[in-house]
């Protein structure tokens, strides 16, 4: 296990910048677990729980758009989902996000709504549905609890299935029809299997990275989902993101000393060629835990928080 870490706090060495990204008049930050950035770094989209801890009964547009100055520049999705999660821009701008819950027996208004993927054009119509909507289950087009979805340039996509507890613990692949391919992976702490498959991300030779957070590991497979190696140096990974350079970012939102001892909540960055963490960035611990995580181009870093409700931009001093 791998725990060199050259050790930064955002104190000293960043400054956090909370006011980046401006919301529209009236409009506050909910708890956010996705945040995405165009492939050709020109826009941010932030996919958040209607400036609350979901999205039930609000008439908010949950998915918005920045550019590269934190200005609003749209929103859409409003009256769609029930627990927004993970979101992602495939290489032609079209916005993927799943929601992460549905029906619970006691709200209506959950009614008819979650456990699913949807694919939206940059203008906000429905391109694509995948899974049930409001209905959870095990088979090649139903999910339970989708947290995250990655798309690969040739139109593959790769579905997190679960987020603990009762959910499933699976990756999920289809084409880019959305006809189901296959999927790996149960509830387990062996190679292959998963304790909530939170993020995901596929770096320059197409391997895909799973932030397996509830067994303290990311774990790396190829396209057919072939396990190849697991690393157990990132905490407990919540979000994953790999820029141009393979460097790879893992935010660590809940390790405690006792369901993770020696590991702090932060942020560490490694290249995906060897794993040895070269940078940890403390979270600060005022505003909640950060999720989501991108990188521009000029390496500023940028985080989304559920507990927190906020947005950050990390600029080094």
């Amino acid at each position: 296990m791998l725990r060199l870490t050259i050790r930064f706090t955002p104190s000293e060495d960043f400054e956090i910048d909370y006011n980046f990204f401006k919301m529209p008049v009236g409009r506050a930050i909910g708890s956010t677990a996705g945040i995405s950035l165009h492939p050709d770094g020109s826009s941010f989209w932030v996919f958040d729980r209607c400036g609350a801890n979901d999205c039930v009964g609000s008439d908010l547009d949950p998915i918005m758009q920045f550019d590269l100055d934190g200005n609003h520049l749209i929103s859409f999705g409003a009256n769609m989902f029930v627990r927004p999660h993970g979101v992602y821009v495939d290489h032609e701008g079209n916005v993927w996000v799943t929601d992460g819950e549905g029906p619970n027996g006691e709200d209506p208004r959950r009614d008819g709504k979650g456990h699913q993927v949807f694919k939206f054009s940059p203008s906000g119509e429905v391109l694509m549905e995948l899974g049930k909507p409001g209905v959870s289950g095990d088979g090649p087009y139903e999910f339970n609890q989708p947290s995250a979805v990655l798309v690969t340039p040739k139109g593959d996509i790769f579905i997190g299935d679960g987020h603990g507890g009762r959910s499933n613990s699976r990756i999920m692949k289809y084409n880019s029809e959305g006809e189901f391919i296959l999927s790996w992976g149960a509830q387990g702490s062996e190679p292959g299997n998963f304790a909530v498959p939170h993020d995901l991300a596929m770096d320059s030779l197409g391997r895909l990275f799973v932030g397996d957070r509830g067994n303290n590991r990311v774990q790396v497979f190829d396209k057919e989902g072939n396990f190849i190696l697991e690393w157990e140096q990132f905490g407990r990974p919540s979000g994953i993101f790999i820029d141009d350079n393979d460097m790879l970012y893992v935010t660590d939102s809940s390790s405690t000393p006792r369901s993770n001892p020696g590991f702090d909540e932060g942020i560490r960055v490694a290249s995906v060629h060897d794993g040895k963490v070269t940078l940890f960035l403390d979270d600060p611990h005022e505003d909640g835990t950060q999720e989501g995580v991108v990188v521009d181009k000029q390496g500023n870093i940028y985080g989304s928080l559920t507990a927190g409700m906020a947005l950050r931009k990390y600029v080094l001093k």
